[in-house]
């Protein structure tokens, strides 16, 4: 069983949790990167102007990403993390569910949040990748230890 972690860290929060995951369950690790960066302008939730608040109102907004992995079809079990953006993934997430055959993997969401939960983030990933069976994932505090995540990803391992 292969693993891998794909993550998009805005803040750097969900970036070292995902080193943490795949360190713990020996997966490769790989970071989903915007061709264009986020500014912390544009990561103001407060600004209903600012590029996150812009792609995270249209549901079909799917921002570039700058590199792909390169063989996803090696593949068993991608675990996907990202920080919970209004209440499920940001939409970079969506544009990676879009840009791979998940058909036969298991996928499976983890993210980050001081207080907001994942929400609906593995059904409206599921829609994307309509032949991966996509699981309904968990948030965890910034804090969550390495045992604790390894325990929590071995199911699927």
């Amino acid at each position: 069983m292969k693993a891998l972690v794909a993550y998009f860290s805005a803040s750097g929060v969900t970036g070292k949790m995902a080193e943490k995951l795949a360190g713990a369950i020996g997966a490769d690790l790989f970071e989903i990167r915007p061709e264009t960066p986020y500014t912390q302008a544009d990561l103001n939730w407060q600004d209903s102007k600012s590029r996150s608040s812009v792609e995270m109102n249209d549901r079909n907004c799917r921002p570039a990403i700058s590199e792909r992995v390169a063989d996803m079809a090696a593949y068993d079990v991608v675990f996907v993390g990202f920080p919970v953006w209004w209440y499920r993934e940001p939409s970079i997430i969506d544009t990676f569910m879009e840009a791979y055959d998940f058909t036969g993997k298991t996928v499976v969401p983890f993210a980050t949040s001081g207080t907001s939960q994942i929400g609906d983030s593995g059904k409206n990933m599921q829609s994307l990748a309509p032949g991966a069976k996509v699981e309904a994932g968990k948030r965890f505090p910034t804090g969550a230890s390495a045992e604790e995540l390894k325990k929590w990803a071995e199911q699927w391992l």
